[in-house]
């Protein structure tokens, strides 16, 4: 399941909300920026920048601390290319959903010989559930935060869920919840505090649920891709990506008899044709 894509979700349809978190400003000036940078496409679809009246705030939502490039690394290139094509100041944040003791999770900077580049790191588990339950926007996101009692804590999510009048924000938010929660919470009990009609109810729920069997699908076809050719160009990732979840599941069919790097380039631009 794409947890990090739920949380971009929410942060592209409530930005304020996000700032105003995230680094206490109080704005209703500003905008979702393109998740493309002018030199490459971002692979990252936990990315997410928002433009403010005095800077932009570049968010990312991890559910894993290991990554290709690492973490600091791609914090640093980022803010490289952010500001090389927006020339203000850039402030970085990770946001790591799932309690790790990996030490990733604790570093706020990349360090090598001649460089040191510094963002933030928010580790949900020791965020106050009070910001959350309080509102609506990010009420989602309560259900990772810190509590000496996660059952309960769920269970008042689960209240503040029942008590929204309008029924397709209720479906929303319960769908969000329920994914979300799913990184801390068996999905049995979840099912039992939220009401599952409403969450199956929800269309950006049910797109969701396509998205992540699609990212799912990508990234078994990318490791076998790897694994048979080694590293990937850009043209050729572009253009799995661009495939949907019926040719992803077919491409990594083919794989078990398409050896040479131009049967695999064909086998992609007769997909494209289709």
């Amino acid at each position: 399941m794409s947890f990090d894509n739920v949380c971009k979700l929410l942060a592209e349809k409530h930005p304020v909300d996000f700032v105003r978190w995230l680094i206490a400003e109080e704005s209703t000036n500003v905008k979702v920026l393109k998740t493309e940078l002018s030199l490459e496409p971002i692979r990252a679809d936990s990315v997410i920048f928002i433009q403010t009246a005095k800077s932009i705030l570049h968010i990312e939502f991890q559910t894993l601390t290991q990554s290709n490039p690492a973490i600091p690394f791609r914090m640093l290139d980022y803010s490289v290319r952010l500001k090389r094509q927006y020339k203000c100041p850039v402030v970085q944040v990770v946001i790591f959903l799932q309690e790790t003791d990996d030490e990733i999770a604790f570093t706020e900077e990349y360090l090598d010989d001649t460089t040191i580049h510094r963002y933030r790191v928010v580790r949900m588990w020791e965020q106050d559930s009070d910001l959350f339950l309080n509102n609506l926007n990010l009420l989602p996101l309560a259900t990772l935060s810190r509590t000496d009692s996660p059952q309960n804590l769920l269970s008042q999510v689960a209240e503040k869920v029942a008590k929204i009048l309008d029924r397709e924000t209720k479906q929303n938010i319960a769908g969000y919840t329920e994914i979300l929660a799913g990184l801390r919470f068996d999905k049995t009990l979840i099912r039992q505090m939220l009401s599952e009609d409403i969450m199956q109810e929800s269309v950006i729920y049910q797109d969701i649920l396509q998205k992540g069997k699609k990212q799912e699908a990508f990234s078994l076809c990318m490791s076998l891709l790897e694994e048979r050719f080694g590293e990937i160009d850009d043209a050729i990732y572009q253009k799995v990506q661009a495939l949907k979840i019926e040719q992803l599941e077919a491409l990594c069919r083919a794989l078990f008899r398409i050896s040479e790097m131009d049967n695999l380039v064909a086998w992609l631009d007769e997909q494209q044709s289709v």
